[in-house]
């Protein structure tokens, strides 16, 4: 499921230069997970703030994540700042179930930052099956589908920028997967040698711009939430 916030202005990857703040949780409260990615392809470092307390000690770079963060259950102010600045850049109140897990994607330019919320149901695994979501993070690049190589079978079909699919089961394997524009045979993204693992659940999600170059070229990202 995802959820809009109102905004202010590759396997689950830890960045090496990122280390986050921890403390022993106080046993009379109750916590979610909470992970943040960054995938504004032309966006600064950042840092997380939550409820004004500043999460990591080096800069969230582009297309880095978080992992998933204790984040005590309720309502928390989330806000992203310009890392090592004052300037907030997002700012949202978001409300946490106890023991739910959350992906919290800041997206599009930086000029038009904003962030999209899923939640992410890591319960329900279907036996002998790896688990995948497609989420579209690639904000001029049109609705897209997702296809086995080999055969053209659509996995994930017509998703637009914003849009994530549920986590769906998958035969463990190696897979080659075009993402093609929605409707045609047109490729715009070949995702070659990806490999799926029974009892793993997986987020791939398109970042980058359809005509950038280098780090902001059109791409994919690759998350083990499981």
């Amino acid at each position: 499921m995802k959820h809009s916030l109102s905004i202010i202005a590759s396997i689950l990857l830890l960045s090496s230069i990122m280390v986050f703040s921890s403390c022993d949780k106080d046993d009379d409260k109750t916590y979610a997970n909470v992970m943040v990615i960054h995938a504004s392809p032309d966006a600064p470092g950042v840092d997380l703030l939550i409820d004004g307390n500043k999460q990591n000690s080096a800069a969230l770079t582009y297309p880095n994540n978080t992992g998933y963060l204790d984040v005590e259950s309720g309502t928390r102010n989330i806000k992203v700042n310009v890392a090592g600045t004052a300037t907030t850049v997002i700012n949202a109140d978001l409300t946490l179930t106890k023991d739910a897990n959350y992906s919290i994607f800041a997206i599009d330019s930086v000029s038009d930052i904003s962030a999209v919320v899923f939640t992410d149901d890591l319960s329900t695994q279907a036996s002998g099956k790896a688990h995948v979501r497609f989420i579209h993070l690639s904000p001029d690049a049109p609705a897209v589908d997702v296809a086995v190589a080999s055969s053209g079978a659509v996995v994930f079909g017509d998703v637009a920028f914003t849009e994530g699919t549920a986590f769906t089961p998958l035969d463990a394997g190696t897979y080659n997967l075009d993402v093609r524009v929605a409707g045609t045979s047109t490729v715009a993204l070949v995702l070659p040698a990806i490999t799926l693992q029974a009892g793993k659940i997986y987020t791939v999600f398109a970042k980058g711009f359809l005509l950038g170059t280098g780090a902001q070229a059109l791409g994919a990202e690759i998350i083990v939430n499981k």
